[in-house]
Order: structure tokens, then sequence, then C-alpha cells
């Protein structure tokens, strides 16, 4: 399987015997890796409706490689193809065997994580602030990529600050370096999510490698990745926040990229999108966690609908009855306002 497979292909259950004919493949449009957010129901659901491919929540490496329960459910890939683990971490040794250990677990794909600005992470010099020793990235992406024989990718930010917008040289070392893609946030690792996400930046690591490169950041509509390819040069976006409460989100814009028109889901198909994975998360986390865990998606798809009142809203994200969750659940779709948009101006 190869990076221009999964971001070509437009259906599910693809094997690596189906490789696309030669030539730049179509645009297409990926649900990004959301600590705590992209866990496997939602992933299964997004790359069923059409998302070009779904990447893992950050998955701590040496964490996985011991074994740690929650390692192990963020990086589930049961009925999800092509399979994409992200993986975080800052020694090179653990990196390479949570790599193998995830190879060996089904992963089609392996990201590595590069850019993420929380201070957890790069208090432990991993995620974005890898960016400030370039050499030390290189040795990292080198041990993943020797310690696999599926495509190795790597996320990244713009850089650390301002002052050191250094992705163009991190992603042309990965390159050198044999990985198959790189993926850029459109802000530095200060910005965190503040202000817009600056895709004309990105145009300067497209121009420097190759490679495909994936552009992230503010898009949230079919109108918004359009324009962020045009600005960034990239040849597919990321899609992170804005699908959160929306996992159909991710799928209608890569249909609009292909100049396809996405199926538009009433409110009963989309309470019963919400409601597979609320269940779903049941699931996977047993009762108790996985009612904890629902709490963000719950508020988000009751948000989007716009169909409860501030009490049941309320009640929705605190009960831990599931059939009061689902019952309120699809309360908020059934009573939801009429879309005032046209189809044609929305990707929702």
């Amino acid at each position: 399987m190869t990076i221009d497979h999964y971001l070509s292909a437009s259906t599910a259950g693809i094997g690596t015997a189906a490789l696309p004919a030669a030539g730049a493949p179509e645009p297409g449009a990926l649900l990004a890796p959301l600590s705590g957010v992209t866990d496997l129901a939602l992933r299964r659901i997004a790359r069923r409706l059409g998302a070009t491919a779904v990447v893992s929540e950050m998955v701590a490496a040496e964490d996985f490689a011991r074994g740690t329960a929650e390692a192990r459910l963020r990086a589930e890939g049961e009925g999800v193809l092509p399979h994409v683990v992200q993986l975080a971490g800052c020694d090179p040794r653990w990196m390479a065997e949570g790599a193998r250990l995830a190879q060996a677990n089904g992963a089609d794909v392996i990201d590595v994580n590069m850019g993420c600005p929380a201070k957890k992470v790069t208090g432990g010099e991993a995620g974005s602030a890898l960016m400030r020793d370039l050499d030390h990235a290189a040795r990292l992406l080198a041990a993943v990529r020797g310690a696999v024989s599926v495509p190795v990718t790597v996320k990244m930010r713009l850089g650390w600050d301002d002052s050191s917008r250094n992705a163009p040289d991190l992603a042309r070392r990965a390159q050198a370096l044999g990985l198959s893609a790189v993926t850029v946030h459109g802000r530095t690792r200060q910005q965190f999510y503040t202000g817009r996400a600056d895709w004309a930046a990105i145009r300067a690591v497209a121009e420097a490698v190759t490679i495909p490169v994936i552009a992230n950041g503010d898009v949230g509509s079919l109108e918004e990745a359009r324009a962020c390819l045009a600005a960034s040069g990239a040849r597919a976006v990321m899609i992170g926040r804005a699908a959160v409460g929306r996992p159909w989100l991710v799928g209608a814009v890569a249909a609009g990229l292909r100049g396809a028109a996405a199926p538009r889901l009433t409110a009963c198909e989309k309470a019963d999108l919400a409601a597979e994975h609320y269940e779903g998360l049941l699931a996977l986390y047993g009762a108790g966690m996985g009612v904890r865990h629902a709490r963000k998606h719950l508020a988000a798809y009751a948000d989007h609908a716009g169909g409860l009142s501030a009490p049941e809203r309320m009640r929705l994200v605190t009960t831990t009855d599931p059939a009061e969750a689902l019952a309120l659940l699809r309360r908020a779709f059934a009573q939801a306002p009429a879309e005032a948009a046209p189809a044609a101006k929305q990707a929702a």
C-alpha cells in the first residue's frame, strides 16, 4: 500500500492488490488524529461515509509497546481500512518498538506525531517540541522507518515559533529518509490553535518535496478545503475539530473535491449515526468509561443539531443512563431547526 493509494481511495476495504493507476490522484480529505476524540467508533463512521482515510488518536509509543490498555484501545483499528496509527514519543527505541507492534497488529500506515502543541506532550520533548531539534527528529523518523515495512508519514506544524518556521527542512529530511507523505498544520506550536491557520505558508513545504503534502488547520467546509488546496499547493486536506459532532463532514468534503455529490443526510439519519457512535463508545470502553468518554461528542452532536434546550443539553452530557442519553440525542435531531443554507453551500 502506498500513500497515493489512500489519498485516492474512495471506498473502504481496498487491498494492496488494488493500487491506483499511475498519475496524480484526485484530491482527498482525511480525518485528523485528535487525542481523546478520533476513537474507533468515530473513525469507522467517517471512513464508511467517504473520508479518504482516517487516523487514530495519538498513541504514546512507549505505553503502547508496554501494553497499556488505554494505548491499545487508542490504536485499535478493526473494521477500518486503511488502518493508520499515529505514534508519539521522543525515544527512537520506543518509537521503533511501537511501530513494529502497530504493524503486527494490522496498521497499514504509521504516522509520527511532530505537531501536538499540548504542554504535557512538548514537556516530554515529544510532539511539536521535536521541531526544535531536527537532528533528533530525523533520528526518530529513521528509527520508525527502519522498523516497519508499511508506509511511514509525519504530521508537523510550521515550526516551533515564528522565528523558526522549519517545516520545509523537516519535510526534506523526512523524504530523504523514505517517508511517504507529510501533513502540515498551518500554525506554529506557540500559536496553539489561536488565529487562523496560514495555508499559504504550507506551500513552502509542498515546493520543498515531491512526496504528497497534506494541509491541516481550519478546514470546515468544501469551500474552505478548495481554498486551502489552492493556497497551500497540497495534495489533500486533513479535517480535525470541524468534524467533531459531524462525522459525515470529511466524506462530504472528499466527495466535493472529486466533483461528486455527497448524499444529503436527513436529521433522522444523522441521529442514527450519532447513536451508533455513542453505542460504539460504550462497546469499546465499557459502560462506565464509555459514558464519560462520550460527553464531548454528545455535546458536539447537540450543538450541531440545535434541537435541545439548555437544561436538556446539560442532562444529555451529564446522565449516566445510556437509554436517557440516546433518547435525548435523538430528540436533539428530531427537534432541530430547518437548515436554511442550500445543500451546495454546505459540507455538513
